[in-house]
């Protein structure tokens, strides 16, 4: 079972793509509309991914990124971002964000996403 956190402050508009999340057997989902609530999440119980939009009511998606770290660095991380690939990577080095998604994500992107997930934490 795989432990997602989805972090948005925009349920309506990431529907579509936490839907085609859930939909997966394999899926634990949970949802947090603030960067406090995810973090008390993640205190409470690490989850596998954190998936952080790009509109946070209360901290930069980056920014608790690297809070998130600090709870624990196995906790794998992808960051909702309308900035070009160049301009993600400059801005995240160093953080260990396993990338980046498109604002807003469909639902391919969330197949996408747990296909590299279970590559990445399944090898072989």
């Amino acid at each position: 079972m795989w432990d997602i956190l989805l972090v948005t402050g925009r349920p309506d508009i990431m529907a579509p793509f936490a839907d085609s999340l859930a939909a997966s057997a394999d899926v634990n989902l949970a949802a947090a509309g603030s960067a406090a609530a995810a973090l008390e999440k993640a205190r409470l119980a690490p989850p596998q991914l954190a998936i952080i939009d790009r509109f946070l009511p209360d901290m930069s998606p980056l920014g608790l990124v690297m809070e998130l770290l600090q709870i624990s660095a196995m906790i794998n991380t992808v960051v909702v971002s309308a900035m070009s690939d160049e301009a993600f990577h400059e801005a995240s080095e160093g953080l260990g964000v396993m990338g980046k998604l498109p604002d807003p994500p469909g639902p391919g992107e969330g197949s996408n996403l747990l296909d590299r997930l279970r590559a990445m934490l399944n090898p072989g």
